[in-house]
């Protein structure tokens, strides 16, 4: 057991603050896609949309493995759930990757699921005002640590001839944004899930991601209590008029993960309400309003 590691049997969860998600989503939904018996690994699992993933595998009868470079809420997350495993994890380090997947495999066995899902943010600043350490950080852990975690576990299941890896991704790397090392870094998150579905497809390894939109997660609430975003401008901006819960992204990497998506590889898939369909839109006047009275005061955020 690497330092770090623990059981979820032993640390008192905490609170989880659901403020401004979808208001139909605080439910728990029914469970379709049945993953018991798998060993599932999400890195970035102790808060915002990993946390919400590591929920959703379990709920599905995975065993999670909670990994994250925040040891106490990792285990709080791994603790509230069925079998729920921690890991202290920091995919900046390659040694760091290499000693969780060798623990994982000894003491709980091979994992068929990866959810890569540490990531950082970034402030929306002019190119000649980011910190280069600002961007080094950003692109080390949302780009380089992804890599670094998809050839850890990747290379594994390659040799059982078998697994599935979703990566987040973000629509950030599909649209021009004003972050400048955040948007190139989940773009080249999109170009290696493509390269790593045709390099590992006949060994049996799945290899997608997901493009989440705006999604209420900690860090976002994080940025709007100080000013740096306006959730109604956010909402606004998607065909949807609302922002994405990660509940909802969690579903579709569970779905990705699944085998009902067994002959699916190499794609990208918007989570995003919208957001992407909405903005060419602005030309032409903007979106037209709902035609029952629908948007927020129609059961939407």
């Amino acid at each position: 057991m690497p330092p770090g590691a623990a059981t979820g049997r032993h640390v008192q969860p905490r609170p989880r603050h659901l403020a401004l998600q979808p208001k139909a989503l605080k439910e728990t939904p029914n469970v379709t896609s049945s993953l018991e018996g798998r060993i599932a690994v999400v890195t970035g699992g102790a808060s915002g949309i990993g946390e919400a993933c590591a929920r959703d595998l379990a709920a599905r009868g995975a065993q999670v493995v909670v990994a994250d470079v925040d040891e106490p809420r990792a285990q709080a997350v791994a603790f509230s759930i069925p079998r729920g495993v921690a890991g202290r994890l920091d995919v900046t380090r390659p040694d760091d990757i290499e000693t969780v997947a060798d623990w994982v495999e000894r003491e709980y066995g091979p994992p068929a699921i990866l959810v890569t899902s540490a990531g950082v943010l970034q402030p929306p600043l002019a190119p000649e005002e980011l910190p280069i350490e600002t961007w080094d950080h950003v692109v080390a852990v949302d780009q380089r640590g992804v890599y670094l975690s998809c050839v850890a576990f990747g290379k594994r299941m390659a040799l059982r001839g078998g697994g599935a890896i979703v990566n987040i991704a973000s629509v950030a790397g599909l649209r021009s944004l004003p972050l400048h090392a955040y948007a190139p870094a989940k773009a080249a998150v999109i170009g290696m899930t493509q390269a790593l579905a045709a390099e590992w497809g006949r060994s049996g390894v799945r290899v997608n991601a997901v493009a989440p939109g705006f999604v209420m997660t900690p860090a976002l609430r994080s940025a709007v209590d100080a000013g740096q975003r306006d959730p109604a401008a956010l909402a606004e901006a998607s065909a949807m008029d609302r922002l994405v819960a990660p509940e909802e992204v969690a579903r579709a990497c569970s779905f990705l993960a699944s085998d009902d998506a067994s002959a699916i590889t190499g794609i990208t898939l918007p989570v995003d309400a919208g957001w992407l369909v909405a903005g060419s839109w602005h030309g032409y006047g903007g979106l037209r309003p709902a035609r029952m009275g629908g948007g927020r005061d129609g059961g939407e955020p």
